[in-house]
């Protein structure tokens, strides 16, 4: 058979793509299916990337803040994880879906800059995708919605610098470098 001719496999046509060879040298027949060959596009493209986002989110959710709960994973060699850290819980787990990986590097990029934050970055990006559907539903252009949330971020990085408490941090004030690292170590320490 050559390229572009189709044959009968499972009761379908199907058009031969190509023929390739495995490390072998065994010939391995790449079938395309014209007819089940869906793609999404516009609003439904974004919904289903909005769903992913929002998943990973919501498994971390439960897991966020001081009295968050612990999980419990286990991988496929049986080796057992406890942690409520949300990059390790992101970073043990098996994703395909490319917005769902976007969420596991925002973790990362959040845990190398800051080391910490890693849950609420992840359950903040996605409470921003699922008020951003809503918009897209009535119409508003994508970018729109980008450029709106860019400005929200100006504005509100503008009042938490107007606001902000300074602190001396040096050496000699022992009592607000512990106040400082607290918060961070107690997400840190297993109970």
């Amino acid at each position: 058979m050559q390229p572009g001719q189709t044959m009968q496999a499972g009761g379908m046509n199907v058009s031969l793509v190509s023929v390739a060879q495995d490390e072998n040298g065994r010939p391995l027949i790449v079938l395309r299916d014209e007819g089940a060959k869906k793609r999404t596009r516009g609003i439904e493209a974004h919904r289903a990337s909005i769903v992913a986002a929002t998943a990973m989110a919501s498994i971390l959710s439960s897991s966020f803040g001081p009295k968050g709960m612990d999980k419990l994973m286990v991988s496929q060699d049986r080796d057992v994880l406890i942690t409520n850290d949300g990059a390790t819980i992101l970073r043990n787990m098996d994703v395909s879906n490319h917005i769902a990986k976007l969420m596991v590097e925002l973790s990362e990029c959040q845990d190398n800059e800051v080391g910490d934050g890693t849950t609420g970055v992840v359950i903040l990006a996605g409470a921003l995708l699922e008020h951003s559907e809503a918009l897209l539903t009535k119409g508003i252009h994508p970018i729109r919605v980008s450029d709106g949330y860019d400005e929200a971020c100006r504005i509100a990085v503008s009042y938490l610098e107007k606001y902000a408490e300074h602190a001396d941090f040096t050496l000699l004030n022992r009592d607000m470098l512990m106040k400082a690292a607290k918060t961070s170590l107690y997400s840190k320490i297993v109970n």
